[in-house]
């Protein structure tokens, strides 16, 4: 594989149709386009830069490529520095940079030396030094406004500014019209640096698509791109390499970073005969995989379009500020221009004032603040929840999640592990326990059953003889007989039929009496184990104010009574058919007020996370059906990151809000100041761009929001 920098690309649309050429021309594997970094990826022969450069600008005329070396350093073009240093020197930003500076020169030679450029034959310094300052730093502005309007797109922020100042220049105001466009564009390039910063937490989810495979063909290990392996392909997966598609350990043996799909930063083992996730890290050995699905149907493939359509989904409050803003600029150009008019035909004060009154409301009634902010805050928490593993998809699910006030749990696989474990023995006087679990083991040995299952594994070897002859007895239990030893094992009622006193157990769980020989021998209780983290859920969602914590479960009453009193959950119901539940929701609903929120992890789950006013699928690697209808998705197994999605949810919904009220309070502020003459051009664009900075920079919090939580 090579690599190259793609400068100036600008047309997302564009990448798919150099994609599907590049990838077609002879000798070439495949081609891949990151847009987010300008990075192009080839596979196969090297088909040199002078071809892929003739492709791409017959596409796109203005992108240059450079190939990547090996020890080339992929740091930002300033080393040693911040790194708000480092984004905002980087290649890229340097042609901005230049004309910037170029354009803050000329307007402060022009204000300093203002009087004696006036005083050249018709003050054609003053005039050629503020307007080369302004075309510099304004044309691309211009050049949009004028673009917008032919589209029939008049109202936005680019004809505000050039309506503003080409009245400023109209009216003689040469300093302030530029000062106008300058401050305009220096605050937009800060603007876009500071989204730019904000959006590593998603970039960082994106880089864990895998850039290659090393495709095993007879003796040969052949690199190609992930989307052209088929399965049952054979991968090799050196040490350090992204594992590129799902798929199954065939030899060798590793440890293996997960925490580019889960969050979770401990590794795990893989052994032969394990199954491992695309986007996963391999730490330490060489594994052979057997590939079990195609990339598009891969983990890491559902996870990236599960954020990409996150992304899209806006929520209530950005659609109310898209909305707002589309009336809002108009009814601002309708104002200022009465103000510009009104006025002085009535008899107070001259055109002239009026009309700089008015481009002072022009300028201050920009709503970049609102319009690049607030989105950009949502998509910063959709990103810090990525960094926990937390797929929200959509700002719209953000603004649900503050609402919710009561949360429910499904109870197998999302509290408990899902996994049938033996919880306690409990022999008769004279019995040991080891000899308790001797005797069940041997009834229970050759059985398929689950419970059979764990109690074997709780035996953990082979029972020493191999003579037993088993009957399964539908409903009850089992009945085995070895070398005239009889033994009966499963429920009161197997024994009973045959003359033996049961006790009357209340233990939570699946419990298995056991007899020898017509003795009673005691008990021992199979049961669903309680996930660790489950404690710690059910508590903080407590302490943050979720009111009420509810259980609902197909399973019986008695493990359903266990298991929410060892969590001290507020309520619980059992034995529920999947349409049940949805019906238990909507009471719990009804009585609750504000959103509830359901988590739960398998296909029979689906339709209570569909009827929930947020669903949750706990384990982005379970049912199909569950992650597809929920609306968060748990990447990892821990159902207290329920409460941190809320968290991050509610800190998302503040910073919108600060910044909202931020923008329009100033902004109102310095509008009144303005009308009544007491503020200018200069107190107007610097309160525009400094509030729409703060405002970014405030939004871009919200990437940290993860580190937060976690603390």
């Amino acid at each position: 594989m090579k690599q190259y920098r793609l400068i100036n690309l600008c047309c997302r649309g564009c990448t798919a149709t150099m994609e599907q050429v590049l990838g077609s021309l002879p000798g070439v594997s495949g081609a891949s386009i990151d847009f987010d970094e300008s990075l192009l990826n080839m596979y196969g022969e090297d088909i040199g830069l002078e071809t892929i450069l003739k492709v791409i600008q017959k596409i796109e005329p203005d992108v240059e490529v450079e190939e990547i070396f090996a020890e080339e350093d992929m740091a930002p073009a300033v080393p040693g520095q911040g790194s708000i240093m480092s984004a905002i020197f980087n290649r890229e930003n340097l042609p901005e940079i230049k004309k910037l500076l170029l354009a803050g020169l000329l307007f402060m030679g022009g204000i300093v030396f203002g009087e004696k450029l006036k005083a050249t034959p018709y003050s054609l310094g003053y005039y050629s030094v503020f307007l080369s300052a302004y075309l510099i730093c304004g044309l691309s502005v211009i050049k949009s406004a004028f673009r917008n309007i032919i589209q029939g797109n008049l109202f936005d922020e680019f004809f505000l500014m050039t309506l503003a100042t080409f009245a400023a220049i109209a009216l003689g105001f040469f300093g302030e019209a530029v000062g106008v466009m300058l401050f305009y564009r220096v605050g937009e390039f800060f603007q876009d640096v500071a989204a730019s910063n904000s959006r590593k937490s998603i970039k960082s989810l994106l880089a864990s698509k895998p850039a290659f495979a090393n495709l095993l063909k007879g003796d040969q290990i052949i690199t190609v791109s992930p989307d052209t392996v088929n399965p049952g392909d054979m991968l090799i997966v050196k040490p350090g390499e992204k594992i590129p598609l799902d798929g199954m350990v065939i030899t060798g043996s590793s440890h293996v970073d997960k925490s580019p799909l889960t969050g979770e930063p401990v590794p795990v083992s893989a052994e032969v005969g394990h199954s491992l996730y695309g986007g996963s890290i391999n730490l330490t050995g060489v594994l052979t995989i057997r590939v079990t699905s195609p990339y598009k149907e891969s983990a890491i493939a559902r996870i990236l379009e599960l954020v990409e359509f996150a992304v899209a989904q806006k929520s209530p409050t950005e659609r109310f500020i898209t909305k707002f803003a589309r009336y809002y600029t108009p009814a601002v150009v309708i104002l200022a221009l009465f103000v510009a008019l009104l006025p002085p035909i009535l008899g107070f004060g001259t055109f002239p004032s009026w009309i700089y009154r008015a481009l002072v409301l022009l300028i201050i009634s920009c709503p970049c603040a609102l319009m690049v902010s607030i989105p950009l805050g949502y998509f910063g928490g959709i990103g810090a929840a990525s960094r926990l593993g937390l797929l929200v998809k959509g700002g719209n699910v953000l603004d649900a999640l503050t609402e919710v006030t009561s949360v429910i749990f499904d109870k197998t696989g999302t509290l408990t592990e899902g996994v049938f474990k033996v919880t306690s023995l409990r022999p008769v006087a004279g019995v040991t326990p080891e000899e308790l679990l001797t005797t069940v083991a041997m009834a229970e040995m050759n059985s398929n059953h689950p419970i059979a299952r764990s109690i074997m594994k709780a035996y953990g070897k082979k029972p020493a003889s191999i003579n037993i002859e088993m009957e399964e007895i539908p409903g009850e239990g089992v009945r085995a007989e070895d070398d005239g030893h009889f033994i009966l094992a499963g429920k009161a009622v197997l024994l009973e039929n045959r003359g033996i006193v049961v006790p009357h157990v209340e233990e939570g769980g699946t419990v298995v009496h056991v007899a020898l020989n017509g003795s009673y021998q005691g008990y021992l209780v199979v049961s669903d184990v309680i996930r660790e983290d489950a404690f710690l859920a059910v508590r903080k969602l407590k302490e943050m104010g979720i009111r009420t914590v509810h259980m609902l479960t197909g399973d019986k009453y008695g493990v359903a009574t266990t298991v929410s009193a060892a969590l001290a959950i507020d309520d619980y119901r059992a034995e529920l058919l999947p349409h049940e539940k949805v019906e238990e929701i909507k009471n719990i609903r009804n009585k609750a007020g504000g959103n509830v929120l359901f988590v739960g992890d398998g296909i029979n789950d689906a339709p209570s996370l569909a009827i929930a006013d947020v669903g949750v699928a706990m384990g982005g690697m379970g049912s199909a059906a569950a992650v597809e209808t929920a609306d968060l998705v748990i990447l990892s197994d821990r159902p207290s990151e329920v409460a941190d999605a809320i968290s991050i949810a509610r800190q998302t919904r503040r910073i919108v809000w600060q910044n909202i009220s931020l923008a329009l309070g100033v902004k109102g502020l310095v509008l009144v100041l303005g009308l009544a003459g007491i503020s200018g051009l200069w107190e107007a664009v610097f309160a525009d761009v400094g509030v729409a900075l703060l405002a970014v920079l405030n939004s871009a919090r919200t990437v940290k929001m993860s580190v937060i939580t976690k603390t």
